[in-house]
């Protein structure tokens, strides 16, 4: 969420800060909480912050407890004595550096477009976005370089959409909807398919997407995408287990590894053509389940099951 910005005749809140020198452990937390609401260094034990609500009361809890680790801290309500002083405080909040990088690296994944797997591009920009967020979390005076930076991002994650779902009007997903940061739920027990398909969104459609596990004839939370039962997005048909039919509808079935992985997922869900490798797979997701204390744990036992796969089926010259 991006800071509330300061009104233009901006008030400011000044912490004048004294910490006992044996305590460096006490000054690091200081300084770590001080980075964490924004505060500009005026000079030493001396910061600066906008004065608003949120930073009012962080500075107020702040110096309690510089208080009670034996220093001495005061918060004072101070103002700029001349337009030029105002500009000076507030240049000392200029977060143009910092979206200017964020750009440059955006700007420089489109070589990587159509060349490297968009399953590893859309990891990165998603890193890209929690950063984004974290400078627009305190950034009190928004300028033209946090419109710049928000726009080469959304423009990249378009086009790494596009890569990564080039059959979305077949899965019923429209290339404007988010499908990332998404819940996806399926239903209890979970076994093959539904693990394979949950590890399928986190690599390669949704890298922060949360689940939800249903119990049988649970409805589905309003919002959440549904796979892996009857009447969800995303589910099995008379040929196809739920991992084949979604690898298909989003434009992932040519990927030979996740071919692989699917028709040991079909052997284990449904039988037919025997798969060598079934029988393993079968044995490491078995030890998942008795080794899991819950559905989320099971899933990231599972995960490194199929990530190994995957890796393996990837590159067959390692194995």
């Amino acid at each position: 969420m991006a800071a509330t910005p300061p009104t233009a005749d901006s008030r400011w809140l000044a912490l004048v800060a004294n910490l006992p020198i044996e305590d460096p452990a006490a000054r690091m937390r200081m300084l770590r909480s001080l980075e964490s609401l924004g505060a500009a260094v005026m000079r030493e034990g001396v910061f600066l912050l906008p004065d608003t609500a949120a930073a009012r009361q962080g500075l107020g809890r702040l110096a309690e407890y510089i208080a009670k680790s034996g220093g001495s801290a005061e918060v004072l309500q101070v103002g700029a004595s001349s337009e030029v002083q105002q500009q000076a405080f507030r240049r000392l909040f200029d977060r143009s550096a910092r979206y200017a990088e964020l750009t440059k690296n955006v700007e420089s994944l489109k070589v990587g477009f159509g060349v490297a797997e968009p399953s590893a591009l859309s990891r990165v920009l998603q890193k890209q976005r929690r950063e984004l967020e974290a400078i627009r979390a305190l950034d009190f005076f928004p300028s033209e370089m946090q419109e710049r930076a928000k726009s080469a991002l959304s423009a990249a994650e378009s086009e790494v959409r596009k890569l990564l779902f080039p059959a979305h009007s077949r899965s019923g997903f429209e290339l404007g909807e988010k499908v990332t940061r998404r819940t996806w739920a399926t239903r209890r027990p979970l076994w093959a398919d539904r693990m394979a398909c949950a590890w399928l969104i986190r690599r390669f459609v949704d890298p922060e997407a949360s689940f939800v596990w249903l119990e049988k004839d649970q409805p589905l939370p309003a919002a959440a995408i549904g796979f892996a039962f009857e009447g969800a997005r995303f589910a099995a048909n008379d040929t196809l287990v739920t991992f084949e039919a979604m690898t298909a509808d989003l434009g992932l079935a040519r990927n030979p590894a996740l071919a692989r992985i699917g028709s040991i997922v079909h052997f284990l869900e449904a039988k037919g053509a025997t798969v060598p490798e079934a029988a393993g797979v079968q044995t490491l997701l078995q030890g998942a389940i008795r080794r899991a204390s819950g559905d989320d744990e099971l899933l990231a036992e599972a995960e490194k099951t199929f990530d190994l796969l995957y890796e393996a089926y990837s590159d067959p010259a390692k194995r």
